[in-house]
């Protein structure tokens, strides 16, 4: 059995593949689902963001589940396997958990050091534990990459200074416009991102904010918080033609500005900036013909992010020592889960069973009936679980021993000892 990674992410494709694959929170849900449901995945965590989509999977077979893994994401991202395997990066057991940590940690992102990851890779997470697509194995992974992930923006200087998309997407507009005090700016998108973007404008100095979201509650809750002004999004051509810059965040499918969005008579005089920070892309390639008009994505982003990258070099050394005891301890605890506390559970699982049984018959048997008989199954269970118990501390550790532990919990309908309250 494997822990196994498969995706694609802004260091192997460019946008227009990425946006082909994304998903959103349903889909995400529908694909878990879907990936469990293959024989040879146990467990599966799908994470999508702007960045990336990857797949971490419990596969009963390494090249088994490779290759559905592969065939599954084609299919759902209505692509054909060459494209994908363009692009394609996949790793297995110590390579996939070192990958998925330095995920958490920020040192894979776009932005060293962003913030906004962690939040996603719990989300991912919740999301398949919700689906009862995540399990022993991918729950105790997870958690073990949350933590690391914390520890690396307490314990080093990794997300010091500009740390997330959405303040790197209003300083790239800084670069471009030069200070944007006084300039308007509109936000199409109310979701975490766009909150980091008005906080972002709102320090950069910006006055004048407007924020288009489909769903009024969700829009009004970003401008309370930075006293922006709220408009509906089948405002957005009247707005769009009265502001300096647009930094669209949304999680629509299809574009939302296209040419004929723009067919308002602009009432500023200044060119138009827009910032397309959306996966898949909220501006139509079309409007980028358009005159006065600048586009900017997440692979100008990207090159902006990249001139920064060695200013951190210190920072990610030391994040990959916090790595490197992460996947010390996880291992640790991966070996421990699958002995004592599993085998207490088991044992506990069936003397629940043989003490509900004998309930059924004690009340026609003497006392010393009931005592011969109580020893008798004690001892009974303690045999037939002797040889099971010692095989699973035997083979803790070891790749057998997690296949074992796994199918302990899954064939007993054990409680996970992965699992937490948070």
């Amino acid at each position: 059995m494997s822990v196994l990674v498969v995706g694609v992410n802004h260091r192997t494709a460019p946008l227009s593949v990425l946006e082909r694959f994304a998903l959103d929170a349903q889909e995400v849900a529908k694909a878990v689902s879907g990936l469990a449901a293959l024989d040879s995945v146990r467990e599966a965590v799908v994470v999508s963001t702007c960045n990336r989509t990857e797949v971490y999977a419990i596969a009963e077979l390494f090249h088994q589940g490779f290759d559905d893994i592969q065939q599954f994401l084609c299919t759902s991202a209505g692509v054909e396997a060459d494209v994908l395997s363009a692009h394609m990066y996949t790793d297995h057991d110590a390579g996939a958990i070192e990958h998925l940590f330095a995920v958490a940690c920020g040192i894979d992102s776009m932005v060293i050091g962003e913030g906004e990851i962690l939040g996603q890779v719990r989300d991912a997470w919740e999301i398949a534990r919700a689906e009862g697509a995540a399990r022993t194995g991918l729950n105790l992974l997870f958690r073990h990459s949350l933590e690391v992930g914390k520890r690396a923006r307490t314990d080093t200087d990794i997300s010091r200074g500009t740390a997330s998309i959405s303040h790197a997407a209003v300083e790239m507009a800084q670069e471009h416009l030069g200070d944007l005090t006084g300039r308007s700016v509109a936000i199409v998108g109310a979701g975490t991102m766009g909150e980091g973007i008005s906080v972002a404008l709102r320090g950069a100095g910006v006055g004048n904010i407007t924020v288009l979201n489909r769903t009024p509650a969700h829009g009004m809750t970003v401008a309370e918080r930075t006293g922006a002004t709220l408009r509906p999004l089948d405002d957005l051509s009247s707005v769009v033609a009265d502001v300096d810059l647009v930094l669209t965040c949304t999680g629509a499918n299809e574009p939302i500005i296209t040419t004929a969005t723009l067919d308002v008579p602009r009432t500023s005089q200044a060119p138009l900036l827009i910032i397309d920070v959306a996966v898949p892309r909220d501006v139509h390639h079309d409007v980028g013909d358009l005159p006065s008009i600048t586009i900017l994505d997440l692979d100008d982003l990207q090159s902006w992010a990249n001139r920064g990258i060695q200013q951190r070099t210190e920072a990610v050394a030391a994040v990959q020592v916090l790595i490197d005891e992460e996947i010390d301890r996880y291992s640790v605890a991966s070996a421990s889960m699958q002995a004592a506390p599993l085998v207490a559970a088991l044992r506990e699982r069936f003397d629940d069973i043989r003490r509900a049984e004998l309930s059924k018959v004690e009340g026609r048997l003497d006392d010393e009936a009931r005592r011969a008989l109580d020893v008798a199954t004690t001892k009974l269970i303690a045999k037939l679980l002797h040889e099971p118990s010692v095989r699973l501390r035997l083979e803790a550790g070891t790749p057998r021993g997690e296949r074992l532990a796994s199918a302990v919990v899954d064939l007993f309908n054990l409680d996970d000892p992965t699992s937490d309250n948070e």
